[in-house]
């Protein structure tokens, strides 16, 4: 009885305690406190997020204070559908290109016909710097293609789960064999630059198409002629400008590129955005690599067109460093003189 007692009476005391709650004077039913955030509806906090608004997080890496970063659909528009597209015309535009070439010109002969005789036209060493660089760079073109084109063209042929294997592992050589050809265009560098500075002779060889297009014309050239010279310094600069942004897509949000890049362009003239967020800067790296390697891709593609089946003779320097002494003529024909003196200066006199 005496603990039925007690509970009614702790009852009747905290009704009586909650009789005598009320609500603070600024309040007003439905409403925040005045002074006091948080009177936003959802809408608009999501619409907020939606657009890229960066909030505060405690761990160190603060790019996770933001939970949308809308650019990103931006890149995927733009990489699956301008970029996809125009770079799969300029690759066909230069398989064409060859292929009109080789209808309308032919194979590029040897005007003698091949003399038996062979003259060193380039070293070991040299043709390792070559295949080192040709090398890489084929198999970074190929994993690189698959991974802009595989998911339209590769994947419907040999299904999913082939060709996940093969992007998995195609994407393993294109993060490691990029160092490679790193060094390789160091070496290009450091092999071939004294023979790539442009002379006068160039100006003549370009203004008879070095005689690639019609018969019986032969413009002298040094060791590398102009033609050659623009495929060199296509690679070196491209290729510089692809491995500095290939490093920025494997170390991704610590190398800023664009932003101090657009701060030199506004100097000149131009009214570009320079505050980047490291995730903007990686998107631009994407964009700005993919771009680039088509470009040099539809390079190489008639390079390597010219240096075998559309030249007589001319893998040869690449394959056993040796050319045949007419063919030497033909396209090089001063730098033909220049190793004739010097083998006749080295053989002893009788």
């Amino acid at each position: 009885m005496v603990a039925i007692v007690g509970l009614f009476l702790s009852a009747a005391f905290a009704g009586t305690q909650a009789a005598d709650v009320r609500p603070p004077g600024s309040a007003t039913n439905g409403t925040v406190p005045g002074n006091v955030s948080g009177n936003i509806s959802d809408a608009a906090i999501w619409g907020m997020v939606r657009h890229g608004i960066a909030g505060s997080v405690t761990i160190p890496d603060k790019k996770a204070g933001v939970l949308v970063q809308d650019g990103g659909e931006r890149l995927r528009q733009f990489r699956n559908g301008t970029q996809s597209k125009w770079g799969g015309w300029i690759l066909l535009v230069a398989v064409m290109a060859c292929l009109a070439m080789y209808i309308g010109r032919g194979r590029i002969m040897i005007e003698s016909g091949p003399s038996g005789k062979v003259v060193q036209r380039f070293n070991d060493f040299e043709r390792f710097t070559h295949w080192l660089t040709a090398g890489s760079f084929i198999i970074l073109a190929l994993s690189g293609l698959n991974m802009m084109f595989g998911k339209y063209l590769l994947l419907p042929v040999i299904g999913a789960k082939a060709f996940g294997t093969l992007t998995l592992w195609g994407k393993y050589s294109h993060d490691y064999l990029g160092f490679a050809f790193m060094v390789g265009l160091v070496l290009l560098l450091v092999v071939w630059l004294r023979h790539n500075i442009p002379n006068r002779l160039d100006i003549e060889w370009l203004r008879k198409g070095g005689g690639l297009f019609s018969e019986g014309t032969h413009v002298p050239a040094r060791k590398f002629n102009a033609g050659q010279k623009l495929i060199y310094w296509a690679v070196v600069l491209l290729g510089i400008s692809l491995s500095v942004s290939g490093l920025a897509l494997f170390f991704p949000y610590e190398i800023r590129l664009f932003a101090v890049t657009f701060e030199i362009m506004n100097l000149v003239g131009f009214d570009l955005e320079t505050n980047l967020t490291p995730l903007m800067e990686t998107q631009l790296s994407l964009v700005w690599h993919g771009s680039v390697a088509l470009l040099m891709i539809a390079i190489t593609i008639a390079h390597i067109y010219i240096g075998s089946v559309g030249m007589e003779g001319a893998l040869d320097a690449v394959v056993s460093g040796d050319v045949d002494e007419n063919w030497a003529r033909d396209h090089h024909e001063l730098w033909l003189q220049e190793m004739n003196v010097t083998k006749v200066k080295s053989e002893p006199a009788e």
